[in-house]
């Protein structure tokens, strides 16, 4: 079975993040079917502005775009700030709005935090309004996180542990699955 390719975005900036350790704690579960790559220069895009939103586009922008384009689906791991969507994020988020990098793509989103329910819900709305695909089966909120997935990578707590292997199996489904089409 050929393996899909898959995008991974942490939604912080922090080089340790628990978020960053779950992508890779979802990479480890996924080894047979997903070839995850994780994009590293969340930080490094420049801030979102329409007027530099044109074919001379930054080049990390570019290179973010076809890493997008060129994947068969997408995770993101965030955290939430201040009841909101981490700025890194949201802004990268733009960049893709005029490329059409998430119309009818495969998007996990997992919201990982103390709370989190605030920057999912945000989260969730501008997911839906860029058209990432089977959103609403394709997410969850992992409350108190650092009680859950260890620094090493891996998942901790059990009912955690089963529902990620769901969300990924769902996730796997809707990008082999033309029925979400």
């Amino acid at each position: 079975m050929n393996k899909k390719k898959v995008v991974a975005i942490s939604g912080s900036t922090r080089q340790n993040s628990i978020n960053h350790s779950l992508i890779m704690a979802i990479a480890d579960l996924s080894t047979t079917s997903l070839d995850i790559t994780i994009f590293d220069g969340i930080a490094n895009l420049p801030h979102y502005n329409p007027d530099k939103d044109n074919e001379k586009v930054a080049k990390e922008v570019a290179d973010f775009r076809k890493q997008l384009n060129n994947a068969d689906g997408v995770i993101i791991c965030t955290p939430e700030y201040a009841h909101g969507v981490p700025g890194s994020l949201k802004n990268a988020i733009d960049w893709t709005v005029s490329s059409s990098s998430f119309p009818q793509k495969p998007t996990m989103l997992i919201t990982a935090s103390t709370g989190g329910n605030y920057a999912h819900r945000a989260l969730m709305e501008t997911l839906k309004a860029i058209e990432a695909k089977n959103i609403d089966n394709l997410q969850m909120v992992i409350p108190f996180v650092k009680t859950k997935i260890s620094m090493d990578h891996k998942i901790t707590d059990d009912n955690t542990l089963a529902e990620v292997r769901t969300l990924i199996a769902a996730f796997i489904e809707t990008i082999n699955n033309k029925q979400f089409d």
